[in-house]
């Protein structure tokens, strides 16, 4: 997991995206790591000649311009040293020969650097300031510094690096030595650098890109240079390469020795229609269980991060994006965040909803919770949920990994389940995506963190639910359109814009079609809140005008299966919604999952909002898992 911190000035930062690093335990070969950093670190960047020719041309129009284009060129040159090894400068006489898991860098040096050099200085004092020319001109001593003084070509280091054993081997073979090395050279601190704090966001993660750059070499780099190993003297001070952890050498040593397995993926089958459509359930007024909605409580997390916090964060794998050009690209200006374990939040948003319905833990019949996010599964979090609650014991506690579509789905499973039990079922929707983005910026601009839960009773009278239905599947590629984890983006969750668009156009169109042969007439559209421009544009087509769909996306972001319930609670608390309206709240998502509800909602079924104060430090709930508690329950 990944989670985010506040810095001391009360800034969100998410340190995986300053800090790199890859978890190797889940990178199988060379080609699949040099696919990573080819697409994380190559692509964007710029060689040295290059930003050095855009500044002769005048390509630049103004100093952060450059400034950015040298720190990505950094980050590539330093692209394997970043995520596989840590540097340990070491006198010659204290290198050890022998060893498998100490390394050295084979450099060849770099033509030009200096009249390369001098070109970019001069050009960038003839380019306006973009923000701030004090603290540009700060950025470019760090960034400039770094890049004047890179002695080696870049585009030649290989990812896996020489033993000293066969850098003495390779005839020329060179590496760096230091000089006059001072071991307390200054080095910035974690702190230091997650409580950077610039007013404009873009130089606030520029000047986190220096800093990190500047940790690659804590040295004075005036003195490096680059020596051939055959002429090292005893006092000469090298630079030694450790692996960052076992999965590091363990990958070094299984591409050294070939006996690394290639994984294959199975090759899907040609998709095939259904035989028949699949009807929507309608709940008639002659079906014996009418499901009554008595409640409906949420609880969003209690940290905002915004867009400014997006772009402050940015990690030089992302092209540029500015807070302005996020809201319009999604329609989000804000996402909630919480500190909270999922568990905890949905736990309080059961308590809310069961309050608010009366009912008490003997009256539960059975507890469904839906989540794509949840890394709880032994015990499920159902039923640790119901541990939670006091409730003895349900027909059925289970959760349902549904993602978009998880309300849908909830409901669905909740109508059956009242036909079987005659009890109130407990509905719980919870999503915690912040810990689980990384790098991912699509999924880092769209997703957000809360809980909603709901009690649905039975009832012999005026009912809540009419219509209830539900899909799965499609084409492979839109099947696998969302993925957590993705071993190819560090498991971080991915988003692959055009098969979602895709999927949810096929949904939208087959909803439309059963919703025009159902024959309601809908006073509100409440969508899963995926993306606001990609819904709208999807709508038109349909006959939908915007006016009549209903968002909250803007402040809350995208939270998969509580996006609905949650969406559903705001329009009545905000007054969108003041008296009983009959709801349409289609949803779509991962898996090519999607389905709607058609619902009856009011005022008085919703809670009063689920609130608590920013907790960065949670204490989560402990369920009993000690030692003496096992010993009790067992009686041994």
């Amino acid at each position: 997991m990944k989670p985010f911190r506040l810095n001391k000035h009360g800034k969100l930062v998410f340190p995986s995206s300053i800090f790199i690093e890859l978890d190797f335990s889940i990178i199988t070969d060379l080609n699949q790591l040099k696919a990573i950093i080819r697409r994380d670190f190559e692509v964007k960047a710029p060689t040295g000649t290059e930003i050095a020719e855009r500044a002769a041309a005048g390509g630049y129009a103004t100093r952060y311009d450059l400034l950015r284009d040298i720190g990505l060129h950094l980050f590539w040159a330093n692209r394997y040293a970043l995520v596989m090894y840590d540097k340990q400068p070491m006198r010659w006489r204290d290198v050890p020969r022998n060893r498998d898991d100490v390394f050295v860098p084979l450099l060849q040096p770099l033509e030009g650097r200096e009249a390369r050099s001098a070109g970019i200085r001069d050009a960038y004092a003839q380019l306006p300031a973009k923000w701030n020319g004090v603290a540009e001109d700060e950025l470019f001593d760090m960034l400039f510094d770094c890049f004047s003084t890179k002695l080696y070509l870049a585009a030649s280091i290989p990812p896996i690096k020489a033993t000293i054993a066969e850098a003495l081997a390779t005839a020329g073979a060179r590496t760096t030595t230091l000089g006059n090395y001072n071991p307390d050279h200054y080095h910035y601190s974690i702190d230091d650098i997650l409580d950077v704090s610039e007013e404009q966001a873009e130089l606030e993660a520029l000047r986190r890109w220096a800093m990190v750059l500047h940790n690659q070499q804590p040295w004075d780099r005036s003195q490096a240079r680059l020596k051939p190993l055959a002429e090292m003297q005893d006092d000469d001070i090298v630079v030694l390469y450790y692996p960052k952890d076992r999965h590091v050498l363990d990958f070094i040593n299984r591409e050294k020795s070939d006996t690394t397995v290639a994984k294959q993926a199975p090759t899907p089958d040609s998709g095939v229609e259904p035989v028949r459509p699949y009807p929507p359930l309608v709940i008639g007024d002659d079906a014996p269980i009418q499901p009554k909605i008595e409640a409906l409580a949420i609880r969003k997390g209690e940290v905002i991060c915004s867009n400014e916090d997006v772009v402050r964060n940015s990690p030089p794998s992302w092209s540029p994006m500015s807070a302005e050009e996020i809201a319009d690209k999604t329609g989000i200006e804000r996402r909630r965040y919480t500190a909270e374990p999922l568990e905890n939040i949905a736990l309080e948003a059961a308590r809310a909803a069961m309050k608010h319905a009366g009912r008490g833990p003997e009256e539960i019949g059975a507890v469904l919770f839906c989540s794509c996010t949840s890394s709880r599964l032994i015990p499920s979090t159902a039923t640790w949920l119901s541990g939670q609650l006091g409730i003895m014991q349900t027909h059925c506690s289970a959760d349902i990994v549904a993602a978009c579509a998880g309300f849908p789905y909830g409901v669905a499973e909740s109508v059956r389940l009242l036909r079987e039990i005659e009890r109130p079922v407990l509905l719980v929707m919870a999503e915690k995506f912040s810990d689980k983005i990384g790098n991912a910026r699509p999924s880092r601009m769209i997703f957000g963190d809360g809980a909603a839960a709901m009690v649905i009773a039975p009832s012999d009278g005026e009912r809540d639910i009419h219509v209830v239905q539900t899909y799965a599947s499609g084409p492979f590629s839109q099947v696998n359109s969302i993925i957590w984890p993705n071993h190819d983006f560090d498991n971080d969750i991915t988003v692959y814009g055009p098969e979602v668009k895709a999927l949810v156009k096929r949904y939208l169109n087959q909803m439309m079609g059963e919703l025009s042969e159902l024959g309601l007439k809908v006073d509100m559209i409440v969508p899963h809140q995926a993306n606001k421009k990609m819904i709208i544009e999807l709508a038109k087509p349909q006959g939908i005008d915007a006016k009549d769909i209903y968002f909250n996306i803007t402040e809350i972001g995208n939270v998969s299966a509580a996006s609905i319930p949650i969406a559903l609670a705001d329009a009545v608390l905000d007054g969108t919604i003041s008296k009983r309206s009959l709801v349409f709240a289609p949803a779509f998502g991962a898996g090519a999952v999607g389905g709607y509800v058609i619902l009856s909602l009011d005022s008085s079924m919703v809670a009063p909002e689920v609130t608590t104060a920013p907790a960065m430090s949670p204490s989560p709930t402990k369920a009993h898992s000690s030692i003496e508690d096992i010993k009790e329950a067992f009686h041994t």
